[in-house]
């Protein structure tokens, strides 16, 4: 069993590193995946700046919160989109600029999850307990929660960094081909990271099932506003397949070591659509549908994205 296991890691490993020979069809798929990273990279910058230009949205801990989801969403984007072309050409890095980056789309891919978290926990306050909404969820401590899961994220990437800084401090040094497999080969490894990503997605998982069923409950009482009420039990509802996109990104990994199984040429083409499909579109949906649904973002956001071009009224942001 184990020599099987280390057979399939090995075949892995192989076909991670296939040189592709580039043609147009390559050239043309590379070309639509990169592009769409890149533009929607800047239509969450477009997004970012809106969120800026109003001293409301900043204000608030549901726009602080969802500025870094933009944020995080933004940054493994481009990690992805990084990573992907220097697999599709071949290139190698040095183990120690290989490292930086794999620790940054690491520490955003479990971010994500928790800022998602994050983001019900304060539906539910300003719904369960609209009178304290704004002591509680001030912009300082949402500041420091974010903070928090950023020291939450990074905790698998840390022990990684250093466990290899312990283990092997000359491999910095040296070119390699820049995937996780590759940089943290042993099994307990690839079991502490599974570990940490189920962990997570089962936390945050029993805390949008919580705040849904209080907001729920509090939308059926008579004292309640009802109509917002409603409207943040559709919103954790859309946490809630945010969290399902985030979850198959995080088993690209193990997707792509059952593709491994396959002939080379099929191997090919499906990791080209595992990585649109489960890295490219949930990063790219998931902040565009949270953005646009916002009734006092969606006009802002639109003239900023038109350049101006479009006179938008007035709107009062609702909290």
């Amino acid at each position: 069993m184990e020599l099987t296991n280390i057979s399939l890691v090995n075949n892995f490993l192989h076909q991670q590193e296939i040189r592709i020979e580039i043609n147009w069809v390559v050239g043309i798929k590379g070309t639509l995946a990169v592009s769409a990273c890149f533009f929607f990279i800047y239509v969450n910058g477009i997004m970012l700046f809106t969120l800026r230009s109003k001293s409301t949205f900043r204000e608030s801990s549901r726009y602080i919160l969802f500025a870094h989801m933009l944020f995080n969403d933004s940054v493994q984007l481009l990690t992805s989109v990084l990573l992907y072309i220097f697999a599709t050409a071949y290139l190698y890095l040095v183990t120690a600029v290989c490292t930086i980056i794999l620790f940054i789309s690491s520490t955003t891919l479990k971010n994500s999850p928790l800022n998602l978290a994050l983001m019900s926990l304060e539906r539910y306050i300003a719904i369960c307990f609209p009178l304290r909404h704004s002591e509680i969820a001030t912009p300082k401590r949402t500041c420091i929660a974010i903070g928090i899961i950023w020291i939450l994220g990074s905790i698998n990437p840390i022990i990684d960094v250093l466990v290899l800084l312990k283990t092997e401090p000359t491999l910095f040094l040296i070119p390699m081909f820049c995937t996780r497999e590759k940089l943290f080969m042993s099994k307990w490894q690839a079991d502490m990271y599974q570990g940490f990503n189920t962990f997570y997605f089962v936390a945050v998982g029993v805390i949008l099932l919580y705040t849904y069923v209080a907001i729920m409950l509090e939308a059926r009482s008579v004292s309640s506003d009802r109509a917002s009420a409603t409207k943040a039990r559709n919103t954790v509802l859309l946490h809630a397949v945010q969290l399902g996109l985030c979850l198959t990104s995080s088993l690209y990994g193990v997707i792509e070591a059952l593709l491994a199984r396959m002939t080379v040429s099929v191997y090919i083409h499906l990791r080209y659509l595992n990585f649109v499909v489960l890295l490219i579109l949930p990063r790219c949906l998931s902040p565009l549908i949270y953005g646009l649904r916002d009734e006092s973002f969606r006009p802002l956001f639109k003239y900023y994205f038109m350049c101006g071009s479009k006179k938008v009224k007035p709107v009062l942001v609702k909290f």
